[in-house]
């Protein structure tokens, strides 16, 4: 079994870590969206999620990772097995990777040996109630963009096809990442992560020197390294845990829920889907601090994830969209 680097073990990349975490505690949020310099933990982040995420109840042999009670999809899994635990699915998109292999499509084994009309399952059945993970998202055919905007959307997978009619749910949170320099991510793509985080080559020499070595370790000797850190991997996977069983018990103050409208029309964002995901980022930060209510600290602390991309450009401020997010707090939080 090939070892992730741990997730606690990340060097610096706070946001980049607290967005991931939030996206575990809730994953209404939509997704998220990490942008920036190549090499710096991107994918590493993600990859370690799945040593964070508590494990799923479905069935020993379902392809689609279905709750227990719930019936057979189409007929198509019916042999599905006892009630088990699994662990939450991580799986990575590829880029170039093709639509059946996405949606799923006629099992050309079964139809050629046996005569048998049947339908194999893609990534979206193995992502579901999980994560998915696109690599270079930015540079992602777009026949599969639309594919996963449908799918992100509805919160199921259709296929209508080779005589095959199936419909099989696929929730799953989304993230991408990927180099700004290697071009723009699609508008409508892009609203549909609910966090955006830019990360950067770390500037300060004594970050460097300790990525360096950490790294360095973990590949000499990745059982060993690894098990210096399962402690704080398991305190990490406990409190997500915890923090998932409290989220939704959690109320936001009048003042927050007013302060994130403020925020909002002050920084001319787009539609109430900022809102909406401000609202959601900082209860689910307010579970993962063991706090009881929702309030201001918590809902200044993911703002600048939540409306990053949600502003629209202005020609007349040069500034980026960072910077008018923090200016946008100074004044509204001074008021």
């Amino acid at each position: 079994m090939t070892l992730s680097f741990p997730f606690p073990a990340i060097v610096g990349q706070e946001e980049m870590k607290q967005a991931l975490l939030i996206a575990c505690v809730e994953p209404r949020i939509g997704g998220v969206l990490v942008f920036g310099d190549r090499g710096t933990a991107k994918s590493t982040a993600v990859r370690a999620l799945a040593n964070l995420l508590p494990p799923i109840e479905t069935y020993e042999n379902c392809p689609y990772n279905s709750e227990p009670g719930t019936p057979p999809i189409n007929g198509h899994d019916k042999n599905r097995g006892a009630e088990v635990t699994k662990p939450t699915a991580v799986v990575d998109l590829p880029l170039g990777v093709t639509e059946d292999r996405v949606v799923g499509a006629l099992d050309i084994e079964k139809a050629l040996r046996r005569g048998e009309k049947a339908f194999e399952p893609g990534l979206l059945a193995k992502a579901n109630r999980g994560f998915l993970y696109i690599d270079e998202v930015n540079l992602l055919e777009d026949h599969i963009v639309d594919l996963l905007l449908d799918v992100a959307a509805t919160g199921e997978n259709v296929v209508e096809r080779d005589g095959l009619s199936v419909r099989h749910p696929a929730r799953f949170v989304l993230v991408g990442s990927g180099n700004p320099e290697e071009g723009e991510l699609r508008p409508q793509l892009l609203d549909r992560f609910g966090l955006s985080v830019e990360v950067e080559t770390p500037r300060e020499i004594e970050d460097r020197i300790e990525v360096v070595r950490r790294r360095d370790a973990f590949e000499r000797d990745p059982d060993a390294f690894c098990a210096e850190w399962d402690e704080a991997v398991a305190e990490l996977r406990m409190r997500v845990a915890t923090a998932q069983a409290r989220v939704n018990a959690l109320e936001a103050t009048e003042a927050v829920l007013r302060k994130a409208s403020e925020l909002c029309l002050s920084l001319g964002a787009d539609g109430l889907r900022g809102e909406l995901t401000l609202i959601r980022a900082a209860r689910a930060k307010a579970a993962l601090d063991g706090d009881d209510t929702v309030e201001l600290r918590h809902l200044k602390s993911v703002a600048p994830s939540a409306l990053r991309h949600r502003l629209r450009r202005d020609p007349l401020d040069e500034a980026g969209s960072t910077t008018r997010i923090e200016r946008g707090l100074e004044e509204v939080f001074a008021a």
